[in-house]
């Protein structure tokens, strides 16, 4: 998942018209290193609605290397992008008056959730909804864009990338995750197929496109490495266990996924992990930052990159070590979080600001 450059690289590369700097984002000061990826999470989710076209693109102007789009169906069997498939909170569907009886409470990995649900919508009915700031409490001024935005498909992602690509003249990668994978298997409307179909549709199901496909489950993986040759993401939470492990009465939980025997499967059937940034850098009870783990050192030694997800700039979702005050929505010293992450070794890392992990990243790979 490192962004690799070399003298020769970007020479072949810009004569291909493959690394021009982006827009936004400076130029790299390092001509020769191999540098940590950045991940546009849902795009640029910290300046504009998650999941939306006009997130993406900025993460991908910002300077990401990828922009990651979660992946859910819609009744009529197409991948969408949003979050979950209860769209409740991040669409206006709950104000809208010919959707009301659509409303409906399903189990969802365990969890009972009442709302509105993408399989319970055609295509054509979702792309009459709007998108919205899904924690406007948090980023209030994100809601200023309330409404512009459509739910988006896989494919008009794909399509932005590609255009993006030629724009930018460098190589935006995508990295998809399925979402809830055993869930929308058992209503027969498995992710698997639609993914695979469209990276192959889209000439990117090959070795080396710059695509990782993402999933907390084990077995869609294992089944998608049967058919996939991009990179596959196993990702971890900080407690709990795969679903799929959950319904099938295997009793390992993700802390037994990270130990060195685990990630040695992992190492069979997938080519990064990607873990919750406290299964890295745990959070003590009083909130401050413990002693980093040997995740990172035992995943390199399985032959496995490692991505963590999520950094995020506002107080309430960093570690107190790094607040600036007690109000949550003030931005807090991502910097120093991100470079406690990085002096792990890490590979890549997800970001919803990710012009700060451009920075962040380009001033560590410097010596600044």
């Amino acid at each position: 998942m490192r962004v690799r450059l070399t003298a020769l690289s970007v020479a072949g590369a810009a004569a291909l018209g493959l690394v021009t700097a982006p827009a936004i984002a400076a130029p790299n000061p390092q001509a020769d290193a191999e540098l940590v990826s950045v991940f546009g999470h849902r795009g640029a989710s910290g300046y504009r609605p998650e999941h939306t076209l006009a997130s993406y693109e900025l993460a991908a102007r910002m300077g990401a290397d990828f922009i990651e789009p979660d992946l859910v169906p819609t009744k009529d069997g197409v991948l969408v992008a949003r979050h979950e498939n209860e769209i409740g909170g991040t669409t206006d569907v709950a104000d809208r008056p010919e959707f009301a009886e659509r409303k409906a409470t399903k189990v969802i990995d365990g969890e009972t959730l009442t709302g509105w649900f993408t399989e319970d919508f055609t295509l054509a009915e979702l792309k009459t909804l709007r998108a919205k700031e899904r924690i406007p409490e948090v980023r209030p001024n994100n809601t200023i864009y309330d409404g512009r935005y459509e739910v988006p498909t896989f494919q008009e992602v794909l399509d932005l990338r590609a255009r993006l690509s030629r724009e930018l003249k460098r190589d935006i990668g995508v990295a998809p995750e399925t979402k809830h994978p055993s869930y929308f298997a058992s209503i027969g409307l498995p992710l698997e197929p639609g993914v695979v179909q469209a990276l192959t549709r889209n000439g990117l199901n090959r070795p080396n496109a710059k695509v990782a496909v993402q999933s907390f489950e084990v077995a869609n993986l294992k089944e998608l490495n049967e058919s996939l040759k991009v990179d596959l993401v196993q990702l971890i939470s900080n407690s709990g266990a795969p679903q799929d492990f959950v319904e099938s009465g295997d009793p390992r939980t993700y802390a037994d996924l990270v130990t060195p025997e685990g990630l040695k499967e992992i190492a069979g059937y997938a080519d990064v992990i990607g873990p919750d940034t406290r299964v890295i850098l745990p959070v003590k009870e009083d909130g401050y930052l413990a002693e980093p783990t040997p995740v990172v050192d035992d995943a390199h030694a399985a032959g496995l990159e490692v991505v963590p997800y999520t950094v995020r700039a506002e107080n309430s979702f960093l570690p107190k070590d790094f607040r600036s005050s007690e109000d949550p929505a003030a931005f807090g010293d991502v910097f120093g979080f991100l470079r406690a992450l990085l002096e792990t070794g890490i590979d890549g890392i997800f970001a919803d600001h990710p012009d700060i992990a451009v920075v962040a990243r380009d001033d560590f790979a410097a010596g600044r």
